[in-house]
């Protein structure tokens, strides 16, 4: 994967992206073979350090993966109040910079459940870029959504790459939005990465 691009991996449905992203942040363990970030093999290290380079990714989830007994604002700063000590009026300030960078705001004190589909999507997006993670994973980040808000997410995944200069991971099977977007593709078929090009 490309440090500081965009890539996109496609393949059909069931096919192991989902599987393949969730190795990378090491949300599953792999029963063979590595997995390096910034040149360390993730699959040998302990719980602490494990915990400690999952800070460098942030991860908007499928259906975004939003609390729904907390507020937005609570989401967002969730993974700040548990791994940081920043006071509240920092987090607070970040939440609120967070909200405004995917074109959100006034919604801090709503509740997941009162917010459309592509909302939360962007609360979880606003969630993940929470940390200013170097390494951003998204997994079928515009399925559910209508054309309009597929091309925002994805004007809103390119722009974010910009500014952050971060490196993406974007889980898909949307041709249209992998054109869009996509510095490199790779094509993931039987668990196998068959083809990979710009």
């Amino acid at each position: 994967i490309e440090p500081e691009k965009i890539t996109v991996i496609i393949g059909q449905s069931g096919g192991g992206k989902s599987v393949l992203l969730k190795h990378i942040i090491a949300l599953i363990r792999p029963d063979s073979g590595e997995i390096y970030v910034d040149g360390i093999d993730i699959t040998r290290l302990n719980d602490k350090f494990l915990n400690d380079t999952r800070k460098k990714f942030g991860m908007l989830f499928q259906d975004a993966a939003l609390f729904d007994s907390m507020t937005v604002g609570d989401n967002i700063a969730f993974p700040l109040r548990e791994h940081t000590k920043l006071s509240k009026n920092k987090i607070d300030e970040i939440v609120r910079t967070k909200l405004r960078q995917v074109g959100l705001t006034d919604v801090t004190q709503k509740m997941p459940a009162e917010l459309s589909g592509g909302m939360r999507k962007r609360v979880g997006l606003a969630r993940a870029l929470a940390w200013d993670p170097k390494i951003i994973l998204f997994d079928e980040p515009t399925t559910g959504l209508d054309p309009i808000m597929c091309d925002a997410i994805d004007k809103l995944i390119v722009s974010t790459q910009k500014q952050a200069n971060a490196t993406c991971v974007v889980i898909s099977h949307d041709i249209d939005s992998t054109f869009r977007i996509a510095h490199q593709v790779a094509m993931l078929y039987n668990g196998k990465i068959i083809e990979v090009g710009t």
